[in-house]
């Protein structure tokens, strides 16, 4: 690593006066570019006794002759402070060296959160630094020589009585999300990356569509994919194209064609009410729509356009047959680049839109949002090199297309990083997901709970055998579920957090690393939390009463701003201006807190709290806590769904959607109230009603159907 291909940004925020300087991780390449940095200005370094420096960088300071001292965690911070400003004179530097550590790619902070708190008591203004390396948070499908070695970004200063570890971790967190945000190769074109990624992997990576057991290679759909874009730009002068399909070849080769015909695909969601479609159509502005015989049959009850504006994928890929033979040849003979500028990709790329999702409607109309060729590029890149997989793994794709997971992960992300693909239309199907896994030898698959409650009683243990990592979202993964899933599986359920909004993934828990005795490892998972943030992410806290901004440790509405989020909703000004500020920050309106590892809890959607009393009540606590007292957790499917609905004296009220309400006794509604008292449940917090159901609405992706369980609250359904 050269001193001179190393970036540095922000070096202007850190004050002349003595300061404390933190590298959220360090080399000895880094150490050096820091020292160039600093050139002039008095530098002491600071370390921990009992940690294990990198050789060079102890060389380096055996041999420099700077000053250095010490430190242990038992020291008293007062007496350390005072020796340390008198080292620092009037405009000193002190830097932290941090030990030696493991971690995952693209990890903002190397260090312990007792040395951190330690260094927080100094007394001293503290200058968090990111480092952030792009050889190893990068695309598969980028040059390593071309990315510089490192983005040096120096974070906000805090002052003296500032400093403590939720602030140090957000100012770390917005210095190291501009690092990334100032790469290169977000201002590319997706459709572009797409072709690369399939021209790079055309003869090692495949997908498997589990319907069928057809085998398609990366070369194959390439060719089928561009032969196909050329007929879609002869059907169509609209923009936006519809696709119908569910996970599968088909769904992979609609997506690529529209993109390649320099068009953006719409995944429509094909289980949403009929209002839901038509609106989501109208707001698109689509003319044609992209699917297949065999699904127009299955799906007898949607609301489909006529025939005309159809386009069935298994008619015209016969007919084109000549023309797909000519690409394959073409697709074999000419390099990326010449294959982009045949097919004119690159016009559209950076902040223009790329794909259109709608937001699933579960508590109201769905809404657009356009994700950009930067958004999705980002997400990819980290989602990634987060989870760094071989490229010769596989991952299993059931989730539906519309859903922003199914869509990143199960899409384009295996598609850039040359990760196998193994393909099934439903997610509901346990049995045969079970035997893609062991058939397939499949290490990654991404689930949401109510999907997982079904592998427990219907899946031989050894089918699950070749999964490593586990990964849930949409949903809250109760703890229950997680543990049982563990017993019977020996892999436990990790829980990931995304929306639609930030293309999806911010978070995710991930197995544990392994390192040498004198290594750190930082923790990769913790229960009960959705993981740290994926790199390029920054996030702040504001009280969920008056909008101030708090610190992160703090229970509040969560805000995040990263390459991957989204630039506002589509033909609404409105609705954008209420969750995107003039900074870019993009309010999430779901209520978290971060630990001292920077490890995130989110305790449910402002949407799931009521107001009684004055007071916010959490739908999803009620819901675990019936679930735990009632014997519930352990059920395969959703028995209770809590919801609010109005009363006279405290303004709103809790009711309880439930299954098995109509063979409650009178009694039985009152013991289960003291069930709950008992389990520690505040009394205002007790449900009030509970409403007999048949079952409880859920979405396609497994999430609670909240504007169905609200109507069927007030009577309308």
């Amino acid at each position: 690593m050269s001193t001179a291909n190393i970036e540095i940004l922000g070096a202007d925020r850190l004050p002349g006066t003595p300061t404390l300087l933190v590298p959220g991780r360090l080399s000895f390449p880094l150490l050096l570019a820091i020292e160039n940095r600093l050139a002039g200005r008095h530098v002491t370094y600071l370390a921990e006794e009992s940690v294990k420096l990198d050789p060079k960088v102890q060389s380096h300071l055996q041999n420099s002759g700077r000053d250095g001292v010490g430190f242990s965690l038992g020291d008293d911070p007062k007496v350390l402070a005072a020796a340390l400003k008198k080292k620092l004179g009037d405009n000193g530097v002190l830097v932290f060296l941090p030990g030696a550590t493991v971690a995952r790619p693209g990890t903002p902070c190397h260090l312990p959160s007792p040395i951190l708190k330690a260094l927080c008591e100094l007394e001293l203004p503290v200058v968090p630094l990111a480092i952030h390396l792009p050889k190893e948070v990068h695309l598969s499908i980028e040059s390593p020589s071309s990315l510089p070695d490192a983005i040096m970004v120096f974070g906000q200063a805090l002052e003296e009585d500032e400093a403590s570890l939720p602030n140090f971790h957000q100012s770390l967190l917005e210095a190291s999300e501009a690092a990334f945000s100032s790469r290169d190769f977000l201002n590319g074109s997706l459709p572009q990356a797409l072709l690369a990624g399939l021209k790079k992997h055309a003869n090692t990576n495949y997908l498997h569509d589990g319907t069928d057991d057809s085998q398609l290679p990366f070369s194959k759909i390439l060719a089928v994919a561009i032969a196909l874009s050329k007929e879609i730009q002869k059907v169509t002068n609209k923009r936006r194209v519809g696709i119908l399909l569910p996970p599968g070849k088909g769904g992979l080769l609609a997506n690529l064609a529209v993109m390649f015909a320099g068009k953006i695909p719409v995944n429509l969601n094909f289980t949403a009410s009929h209002a839901a479609v038509r609106s989501a159509i109208k707001q698109a502005d689509i003319d044609k729509f992209i699917t297949a015989d065999p699904f127009v049959r299955k799906m007898a009850s949607f609301p489909w356009p006529p025939n005309r504006d159809l386009v069935f994928i298994e008619r015209v890929i016969p007919r084109i047959k000549k023309q797909i033979t000519l690409w394959f040849v073409l697709g074999k003979l000419l390099p990326a680049s010449a294959l982009c500028k045949l097919l004119k990709l690159g016009k559209s790329h950076g902040d223009d839109e790329a794909v259109l999702l709608f937001t699933s409607g579960s508590s109201g109309e769905p809404k657009g949002v356009p994700l950009t060729h930067r958004n999705l590029l980002a997400n990819v890149c980290q989602f990634a090199s987060r989870v760094g997989l071989p490229s010769d793994s596989k991952i299993l794709g059931c989730l539906p297309l519309f859903h922003s997971f199914g869509c990143t992960v199960t899409l384009w992300y295996p598609v850039i990083e040359g990760m196998n693909l193994v393909t099934y239309p439903t997610p509901l199907e346990i049995k045969r997901l079970a035997e893609l896994i062991k058939e397939h030898d499949v290490p990654l698959f991404i689930s949401t709970p109510t999907f997982l409650r079904g592998f427990l009683k219907r899946v031989d243990p050894e089918q699950l055998a070749p999964l490593k990592i586990l990964v849930t979202g949409a949903e809250k993964l109760p703890t229950s579920l997680a543990d049982s899933f563990e017993q019977r599986f020996k892999i436990r359920p990790l829980e990931g957090y995304g929306l639609t909004e930030t293309s999806p993934a911010t978070n995710v828990n991930l197995p544990e690393l392994t390192g040498p005795d004198e290594a750190t490892v930082v923790p990769s998972s913790r229960n009960g939390t959705v993981g740290p943030l994926l790199p390029g992410m920054a996030a702040r806290i504001t009280n969920a009463a008056n909008g101030e901004p708090v610190s992160l440790a703090e229970s509040g509405i969560l805000w995040l701003k990263g390459a991957n989020v989204f630039p506002g909703y589509l033909d609404r000004e409105d609705l954008t201006k209420e969750v995107i500020d003039e900074d870019g920050w993009f309010k999430t309106n779901d209520v978290a807190s971060f630990d001292e590892d920077g490890f995130i809890s989110i305790e449910g959607r402002m949407s799931r709290f009521s107001k009684i009393g004055g007071e916010m009540v959490p739908h999803e606590t009620i819901e675990a806590t019936i679930d735990k007292v009632l014997g519930f957790d352990k059920e395969e499917m959703r028995k209770i769904a809590v919801v609010g609905i109005p009363d006279e004296q405290k303004g709103e009220a809790v009711a309880i959607l439930s299954t098995v309400a109509s063979d409650m006794l009178e009694q039985e509604v009152i013991d289960l109230r003291y069930k709950l008292l008992d389990a520690g449940l505040p009394s205002l917090w007790c449900p009030k009603v509970i409403i007999p159901v048949d079952e409880i609405p859920v979405m396609a992706s497994g999430k609670l159907d909240l504007k169905a369980c609200q109507a069927i609250a007030r009577g309308e359904m």
